[in-house]
């Protein structure tokens, strides 16, 4: 019997930094695909390489098809047309069809209802805040709110599974849509806990002097970290505006990441003369960031809507406890010993929460973090999708064969 193909669809290529969970997520389940899989990545590549053509590739170890579909020199910016529709724009006309498609988007998939093969379509975020966000630089549906919808109908219909990542939107979808309920499932983000894990604290200590050092720093200093796209989801200038109504000394921000709002975020940071307590660092590898966790005394985030961010589950797998608006599924498993929510969206409110674990660390330990992070083992998470897949798949050929013995 042949191997069933799964073809991952997502604008971005595996083997350049890209910052996001979606990228995260791709990549365990490449990383953890059982050998029973044909995997194929349609992403982007780098400007002069090969472009629509399938090419062998290598990725954590596991032999994939590539194909990049279109040309991004840095998928962490957009520009004035999006890489969505970029990358769905070179969809069209195309049929890529396999036993099994994941989609991570909504656009993409327009252009694949009428392939054969079963489709999945992964919902990351609260998609309802989503559509409502404000900002001026905000996905471009919201201004089309019931287009939005009405495209969503129609490739809904067209999914065998739709995994819902956020818990709001599951239940939403799960009324919305109760004729094909059966299809909607809730499925939780994933951390790699063979590669995110904590240092003992007299690690912690050394390699956090070390860095400090490095950066020209007190070595006394702490160090508060957020990583994620600097876009107005994450709200990186509430960031700022509450790091700067923190009243303690020695505490540096380190910013991983980056986005449309970079020079924005710099702007504020010399506004409010922070330029020597808060450090932009860009995109950083996943090693660096890693790093970055384990010397950190908490990870924040401040954003305006959220699915279940991974950087919440990569830092508590390294041990650190965290500081969150009330955005997203975060605030409903943290416990009182892991982080800290914060539930109004003011400067204040959020350096409150961030003194709260700088004054009593000894009341948010690495062990309580590590504990709320093991159930979202990707290894076990992914091995389960994959499951359920090979099930399908296997019943389906049994019944092929059964008709071609009786024929």
């Amino acid at each position: 019997m042949r191997k069933p193909v799964l073809t991952l669809f997502y604008q971005f290529n595996p083997w350049q930094s890209s910052i996001g969970g979606i990228q995260s997520v791709i990549k365990y389940f490449i990383k953890y695909a059982p050998d029973e899989f044909r995997v194929r990545l349609v992403g982007t590549g780098k400007p002069g390489s090969s472009i629509g053509t399938w090419q062998s590739a290598n990725y954590a170890d596991k032999e994939i098809d590539f194909m990049p579909l279109i040309a991004i020199e840095n998928d962490d910016v957009r520009g004035l047309i999006p890489t969505s529709v970029k990358y769905t724009t070179a969809l069209l006309g195309r049929n890529l069809a396999s036993d099994f498609m994941h989609f991570h988007r909504l656009e993409p998939m327009i252009t694949a209802l009428n392939w054969s093969g079963e489709k999945t379509l992964f919902v990351h975020n609260d998609i309802q805040k989503q559509i409502s966000d404000s900002h001026k630089n905000a996905i471009l549906w919201k201004y089309f709110p019931a287009g939005y919808f009405a495209v969503e109908n129609m490739a809904f219909k067209k999914c065998s599974q739709i995994y819902v990542v956020n818990i709001e939107s599951f239940k939403f979808y799960q009324q919305r849509y109760s004729e094909i309920a059966d299809r909607i499932k809730y499925i939780t983000n994933a951390v790699d806990l063979d590669f995110f894990n904590p240092l003992t604290s007299q690690q912690k200590q050394e390699k956090r002097k070390h860095f400090a050092k490095q950066q020209g720093l007190s070595e006394n200093t702490q160090f508060i970290l957020f990583a994620g796209r600097l876009h107005p989801q994450k709200d990186p200038i509430l960031l700022i505006r509450s790091f700067a109504a923190l009243k303690t000394d020695n505490v540096h921000l380190l910013i991983a990441g980056n986005g449309e709002l970079a020079e924005e975020v710099q702007t504020e940071i010399d506004s409010l003369g922070l330029s020597q307590q808060v450090t932009m660092l860009g995109s950083v590898d996943r090693q660096k960031l890693a790093t970055l966790y384990r010397i950190s005394s908490a990870f924040i985030l401040t954003s305006i809507y959220e699915g279940l961010p991974l950087a919440v589950l990569e830092a508590l797998a390294c041990g650190i406890p965290i500081v969150t608006t009330k955005a997203g599924d975060t605030p409903n498993f943290l416990t009182a010993n892991s982080g800290v929510v914060t539930h109004d969206r003011t400067p204040e409110a959020i350096a409150n929460a961030i003194q709260k674990i700088l004054a009593q660390p000894q009341n948010y330990s690495r062990e309580a973090c590590i504990r709320v992070a093991q159930p979202y083992a990707a290894r076990t998470i992914v091995e389960n999708v994959f499951e359920q897949m090979w099930q399908h798949w296997s019943q389906q050929n049994s019944s092929l064969s059964v008709s071609m013995t009786q024929t």
